[in-house]
């Protein structure tokens, strides 16, 4: 199968590739021949080998017409050279109807030529299908540099959140906005608590370190929080996310998570540091791979710079490793239920008292307990509709309803005083 000859600019059908497809040594020849050729000076060839972060940022880059970027050849005519998707981002959605259409990573040459650096994450066939090689070419060591500069003032000017989450067919990474941070504000939680992990928040991001530096304390921090699922965890963490000033990472462990994996994630986090690394469900940790995440962080090079936060509803399924060695988890924190008085005050950051009267309220927060936030945010849900339906709230026949409710689902006792439910 021939390709077409020298590449015209994109859309018109022809490619970068030879007469041969998946002639790797010749598509790179060509690539450097068409570099010299646009900027007139020749070009070394480099690749990053411990991480894909990079070709994340130039796919963000793509995504959202960073004006640096542009597309400077396609590399075979009869692989794909767009891709589209969904765009949950409200402020893209606007275009294509709802869908992002735009130039694929792969099979395509993309430059910046401000550094005279260009990506091109060429296809080649493997024994199981079509795979590619990620090649990156630039004029000297200091336009690279410059380049790589540039482009993590970019990443943290643009406050985004990097999504990290093992799957079967390897990491997945996605980049997703932060420009709506949780406020502390919002935190409900026991107000001592809260402070002592503020404040090791933000003395740690505080120019840099320098508290440690004063006090001769390794640059590094590791918090785990534990407790019921729907009291705060995940806020908590949004809220640091936030509003640290510091680029942020959210790790999902799966039953896919490898040393791989592992060894990755850490190493981007090194290169953002100061960071905050998140790692969502720590006590899924596959046991193949536990040996080596430990090793990971017993490493002070893998942790320099990284504010590590470990969250599980399952405190119980954590390695007892991971507490009891300095260096690992410096603090363990419990997230626990709300108590009468932070039910109340939830209640009144909802908005309860538009639906009932305040003593009606009061009465609701000393009938929850036991209730998690989430179930209290439910609970607020639920009286707006019955008031928007019904034009009345009767809060305390849905307290008692939710607790009916809550206690059949952790017997499992569905059915009792039920009707029957089914298909005849």
């Amino acid at each position: 199968m021939e390709a077409a000859p020298f590449l015209a600019p994109r859309g018109k059908g022809a490619s970068l590739s030879g007469k041969v497809y998946f002639d790797y040594p010749e598509t790179v020849r060509r690539i450097f021949h068409y570099l010299q050729e646009r900027f007139g000076c020749p070009f070394r060839l480099y690749y990053q080998e411990d991480s894909n972060d990079m070709w994340d940022s130039l796919e963000e880059d793509i995504r959202r017409g960073h004006p640096g970027v542009e597309h400077g050849a396609s590399l075979y005519d009869l692989v794909e050279t767009d891709t589209f998707r969904y765009e949950a981002d409200p402020a893209l959605a606007l275009r294509q109807g709802g869908y992002e259409i735009r130039p694929s990573v792969r099979n395509n040459l993309f430059l910046y030529p401000e550094f005279k650096v260009a990506f091109a994450r060429i296809p080649k066939m493997l024994n199981h299908g079509l795979g590619y090689e990620d090649l990156i070419f630039a004029e000297h060591d200091e336009g690279m540099a410059a380049f790589l500069s540039d482009m993590r003032v970019r990443q943290l000017a643009s406050r985004k959140i990097m999504l990290y989450s093992d799957t079967r067919d390897g990491l997945e990474r996605e980049t997703i906005s932060a420009s709506s941070p949780v406020e502390r504000d919002d935190v409900f939680m026991d107000e001592t608590l809260k402070t002592h992990i503020y404040r090791s928040v933000d003395e740690f991001f505080n120019e840099e370190g320098s508290f440690f530096q004063t006090y001769g304390i390794p640059y590094k921090r590791g918090i785990l929080l534990y407790g019921k699922p729907g009291n705060g965890k995940t806020t908590l963490v949004k809220s640091i996310s936030g509003t640290v000033g510091a680029p942020v990472a959210y790790w999902q462990i799966t039953e896919y998570t490898n040393s791989e994996s592992i060894s990755e994630v850490f190493s981007a986090a090194v290169r953002m540091a100061p960071m905050v690394l998140v790692i969502e469900d720590i006590d899924s940790m596959p046991e193949s791979c536990r040996s080596y995440f430990l090793n990971i962080l017993d490493g002070v090079a893998s942790k320099e710079g990284v504010f590590l936060i470990g969250t599980t509803n399952y405190p119980e399924r954590i390695d007892p490793a991971l507490m009891n060695r300095a260096g690992r988890f410096d603090r363990a924190y419990e997230v626990k239920s709300p108590d009468e008085p932070l039910r109340l005050a939830y209640m009144q950051r909802k908005g309860m008292e538009k639906l009932v009267d305040g003593d009606t309220m009061h009465e609701a927060a000393r009938r929850t307990d036991g209730f998690t936030f989430a179930q209290l945010s439910e609970l607020y849900v639920s009286a707006a509709l019955q008031m928007h339906y019904e034009g009345e709230v009767r809060l305390m026949g849905i307290i008692d309803e939710m607790k009916s409710d809550y206690s059949k689902s952790k017997s499992g006792d569905w059915m009792k005083d039920r009707g029957s439910v089914g298909f005849l």
